[in-house]
């Protein structure tokens, strides 16, 4: 199919008079700056083991749906289902589990199954799998979005990798998934390890952070920079867990971002998006603002003091 001059000429005037539609905010201008919920984009997020992806991801996708109604798809192969709507409480509560009474606890649950629903993985998944049972489920519930944790997690098709090879696997891959994204109308987070050798990349001896791992980048992505250059927008979360201060402060590196015109731009190298953990790992800051805002929802807790025992992320 062609593209119509009509249509081009549309989108031209759109970009020349403002009109082009943002996407989705949280009013928190150190976020809504660098990065931005939108439809039908596939999105991919990286990190180094242990750095706090798949919990970031999931405030994020909490504060969205608090504030924009948005609905989440959860595919989490390395968690149980009721860790995750564990965690999903406690974020929307502000509180541990334990502090809630038995009917905040059903109450929020339920407002909790409205936007998440949680894929329960009790057998091994391929992405066209995935795919295809993500398809079945859109028409049954219509969600906004969906999370894949993680990737390597998902078996190889054994058709397709006949018939591409081990190479361009990847390739076919990330196509599909970024037209299923288009498709379906949902924007997917795709969790991705870092390559082991990224590890070895550490801050020298001048840096405040000396000694320690870096932060992945775009060619850090297992699998290659394949993935960065089929995603829409690419994040690196990182968290300096050997560090006596800054190991309870998860660093959102906004790493590409393929319409800025629609919202959202790269973060500067040294500067990321910051989202400090707050007492009893039930929620984050950024910039002193607690960014699901519990004051209007039940109880904000303290913020977490330095030098606690390590957050269990």
């Amino acid at each position: 199919m062609i593209a119509t001059i009509a249509d081009l000429k549309e989108k031209i005037y759109d970009v020349k008079y403002d009109r082009i539609e943002q996407g989705y905010g949280l009013d928190i201008s150190e976020i809504d700056e660098f990065l931005r919920y939108k439809k039908g984009s596939f999105n991919i997020c990286v990190g180094h083991a242990n750095t706090g992806k798949t919990t970031v991801i999931l405030y994020l996708m909490l504060a969205y749906s608090m504030k924009h109604d948005l609905k989440w798809l959860i595919f989490s192969s390395e968690n149980t289902d009721y860790s995750i709507a564990r965690k999903l409480l406690e974020f929307r509560t502000g509180q541990p589990v334990q502090k809630l009474s038995d009917k905040v606890i059903s109450d929020e649950l339920d407002w909790i199954n409205e936007h998440f629903k949680i894929m329960k993985v009790d057998k091994l998944f391929s992405a066209r799998d995935l795919m295809r049972d993500a398809a079945t489920m859109k028409e049954a519930w219509n969600f906004d979005g969906m999370l894949v944790d993680p990737y390597n997690s998902l078996a190889k098709d054994p058709a397709l990798l006949r018939s591409v090879g081990a190479h361009e696997y990847d390739y076919q891959i990330s196509s599909e998934m970024r037209l299923f994204c288009k498709e379906q109308n949902v924007s997917m987070w795709l969790n991705a390890h870092g390559v082991t050798s990224a590890l070895r990349s550490v801050h020298d001896q001048s840096h405040e952070f000396a000694g320690l791992p870096k932060p992945c980048g775009l060619a850090d992505v297992e699998g290659g920079g394949k993935w960065g250059n089929r995603a829409d927008d690419v994040i690196s979360v990182h968290r300096y867990t050997g560090h006596s201060t800054r190991w309870m402060v998860s660093d959102i590196h906004v790493l590409k971002v393929k319409e800025t015109e629609t919202g959202g731009r790269p973060t500067s190298h040294d500067a990321p998006i910051s989202l400090r953990m707050m007492a009893g790992n039930t929620s984050f800051t950024v910039a002193g603002q607690d960014v699901i805002r519990h004051s209007e929802h039940l109880k904000v807790s303290k913020e977490l003091p330095l030098g606690e025992p390590e957050i269990n992320f």
